[in-house]
């Protein structure tokens, strides 16, 4: 293919961002653009977004980003644009494809009743092993069961079932198809046959013509909104991705052994792996989700619900200095466990590996001597403490040691690296590329396209200390420990 660029766009659960890539995948830094809008959240486990804060964010975010492209004196056509979005969230359109629901997120748990049903019936295991998705309120079988019993009227209105991205495709291109990535995260696709589950389909009173088809083949940009954005006439638009599989594509952690580590607002650790598990066993050890990259690939992981959603409620509700650099001095200079301080970091309803859902958060050991930085401290090396045990699980899984990439927010911090390299006791390279799943958007295009990618750089190694990763294992096993009593007593 002939000198061209990519647009990708990552559409998070807190902001949209975009940006032009050159035909090797490398970022015009120029070209980046994001735009933020607000999650609204309730005590009952509410957590939505607004589809019009959205579909601003993407009209935003596409202007800067050909605002900087303009100003460029030369520059290749736009050969395609990919995408990456949050996975999990679902968002209801009626027949002339406009929203009549909020767009429930991945964290709305006010599903927890029909996620214990399902559970019972049909069965956390067996739905585990069909569509390898836990049967938990992430997703939509509980969301949609949820919705049919609180707002049934609602419920009988919605004429399509869709991600936040298949919408805005949709807005952009005149229609849209659903990527078999994005679908394998509704716990609705059946991982094997790659078509939707009709059972399950049937328990939650969905018909599969109320979800899109399933295609990665791309859609083209409507005449009107190519007249705004000249750049974009009869550009290909593939369907979204899973932000996770954008992750592993944009910091290149595809290769066999090799995982991707993201830790931003949440967090997760993910392989890529060809091969289904022989005959009827599982698509993935109980606990771990199998998704897919394509109807090729699969993405092999865990998720943990409560990252650095933390340490922004650390620095908000504990007072912490506002100079973001002293905190950094500080927790530097701190390599090994607050003694006696152990947490168990639920204040979103968490995930992988041992789903507590309804487990409330634990801070044992808390004395007149524990200081705000103690607390923060903790709380970042539990949510590490979790990743770890998804590690354990890949790596049984996967039948090897990994090796781990790292990217998200985390990157900002050397000793919050250097922490979980701690904690995970084994080396880690930290992505030069600190928009990974923004990347991952255009690599998708980009491969779809026959484009050739460049591997992007990573950092050198970052080493586990000796004597930090054995004081770290120790507190993982208290942290397990706790759990198990917290779950026991309940």
């Amino acid at each position: 293919m002939k000198a061209a660029a990519i647009l990708a766009l990552d559409i998070g659960t807190s902001s949209t961002r975009s940006a032009i890539f050159d035909a090797r995948g490398k970022r015009l830094m120029e070209t980046t653009a994001q735009l933020g809008y607000p999650l609204i959240a309730g005590a009952d486990g509410q957590a939505e977004l607004r589809s019009t804060d959205l579909d601003r964010a993407v009209s935003s975010v596409l202007e800067k980003t050909f605002a900087a492209w303009r100003k460029a004196k030369t520059h290749a056509p736009i050969a395609g644009i990919g995408v990456s979005c949050f996975w999990h969230s679902l968002l209801g359109l009626n027949a002339a494809g406009m929203p009549i629901t909020p767009i429930y997120t991945w964290a709305d748990s006010r599903c927890r009743a029909e996620a214990r049903m399902l559970r019972i019936k049909p069965g956390e295991r067996a739905l585990h092993a069909k569509t390898g998705c836990m049967a938990r309120t992430s997703f939509w079988p509980a969301k949609l069961l949820w919705l049919k019993k609180t707002e049934s009227a609602l419920f009988r209105k919605v004429a399509r079932w869709v991600s936040p991205a298949e919408w805005i495709q949709e807005r952009w291109c005149g229609k849209a198809t659903v990527s078999f990535s994005m679908a394998s995260g509704t716990g609705l696709l059946d991982g094997r046959t790659l078509l939707w589950h009709a059972p399950l389909l049937q328990h939650c009173g969905v018909e599969a013509k109320r979800l899109n088809a399933l295609s990665d083949k791309p859609g083209k940009v409507l005449a009107s909104k190519a007249a705004q954005f000249p750049e974009l006439a009869n550009v290909p638009w593939y369907p979204a991705i899973g932000d996770g599989v954008a992750s592993n594509l944009g910091s290149d952690a595809t290769r066999p052994g090799i995982a991707a580590i993201n830790v931003g607002t949440s967090a997760a650790l993910r392989v890529v792996v060809m091969k289904l598990p022989p005959g009827k066993q599982p698509l993935a050890p109980f606990g771990l989700f199998s998704y897919r990259v394509d109807n090729q690939r699969r993405l092999l992981g865990g998720a943990v619900s409560n990252a650095g959603n933390l340490r922004a409620w650390a620095l908000r509700e504990l007072k912490l200095p506002a100079d973001s650099a002293e905190i950094e001095k500080q927790l530097t200079k701190r390599d090994r466990p607050v003694e006696g301080l152990t947490l168990l970091p639920f204040w979103i309803a968490e995930r992988a590996p041992t789903w507590p859902e309804e487990m409330p958060s634990v801070v044992s050991g808390i004395t007149q001597a524990t200081t705000a930085l103690d607390l923060l401290q903790s709380l970042q090396e539990a949510t590490y403490h979790r990743l770890a045990q998804i590690a354990e699980k890949v790596e049984q899984a996967a039948g090897r040691k990994l090796a781990f990439i790292v990217s998200g927010g985390i990157q900002k911090s050397p000793g919050a690296l250097q922490r979980l390299t701690n904690v995970l006791g084994r080396p880690v390279y930290a992505s030069m590329e600190p928009e990974a799943s923004l990347r991952g958007a255009a690599c998708f295009a980009m491969e779809k396209l026959g484009m050739k990618i460049s591997a992007p750089k990573l950092g050198k190694p970052m080493r586990p200390h000796s004597a930090s990763a054995r004081e770290y294992a120790n507190a993982r096993k208290l942290q397990t420990q706790l759990e198990a009593f917290m779950s026991d007593f309940r």
